[in-house]
């Protein structure tokens, strides 16, 4: 059997898959890790007494907003590395944005703080357990999405890791915040920035692994 003729077995049957398709994977695996991300705090630690007043308060969803848009930039990262040929681009600024404006926004909370109450902006009373409760919460997030992109067509298996894992990560964190008791913005930055950081790296560490193709 020559070349031309294995070409030509392999191909045989091949239909393209739909773009409904790939997208409709990639839902499914995002309802399946959000939901059990959020099982997971209701149900081991439970939300904040008072949630439903900090709704009312434009800080809390400040903090919502930061791995909420961190988690839609690394969609879009991740969405374009499933596809063969196709560059994250512009995605990657996007990315950058939610970290660097919440950096600026700790800078400046920070230097306006007297030196003595920085510390317990930067540290709070959770800093200890913050980022492992993230990088926990985002190994369901992470599996679901691996599961999705193996049936995709990732090529950059080590970037491509990465960005699952900090969409696992920030995902994590989204459902983190109904427990998390702290409102400084610092706090946010330093440690919700570890806790997504810890699964991009494993993410990335993993992906020749985790991201097979199925």
């Amino acid at each position: 059997m020559n070349t031309d003729q294995v070409i030509s077995l392999l191909a045989a049957g091949l239909v393209p898959q739909s773009r409904r398709a790939v997208l409709n994977r990639f839902c499914i695996a995002l309802t399946i890790g959000v939901l059990a991300a959020f099982a997971a705090v209701v149900v081991s630690r439970g939300v904040q007494p008072d949630l439903a007043a900090l709704f009312t308060r434009p800080l809390f969803w400040g903090k919502l907003a930061f791995p909420l848009l961190s988690a839609v930039a690394a969609i879009l990262v991740a969405a374009r590395l499933s596809i063969p040929g196709l560059s994250p681009g512009r995605a990657w600024f996007l990315l950058a944005l939610p970290y660097a404006a919440v950096w600026v926004a700790a800078i400046a909370v920070l230097a306006a703080a007297p030196a003595a109450d920085r510390e317990a902006l930067l540290f709070g009373h959770t800093w200890r357990q913050c980022p492992l409760l993230i990088a926990l919460l985002s190994v369901p997030c992470y599996l679901a999405l691996s599961w999705a992109m193996r049936g995709l067509a990732p090529t950059r298996l080590r970037l491509t890791g990465a960005a699952t894992g900090l969409l696992s990560g920030a995902l994590a964190t989204l459902a983190y915040v109904l427990r998390c008791p702290e409102m400084s913005v610092p706090f946010w930055a330093a440690w919700y920035s570890i806790g997504m950081a810890i699964p991009a790296l494993a993410g990335y560490l993993l992906a020749r692994v985790s991201l097979r193709w199925s």
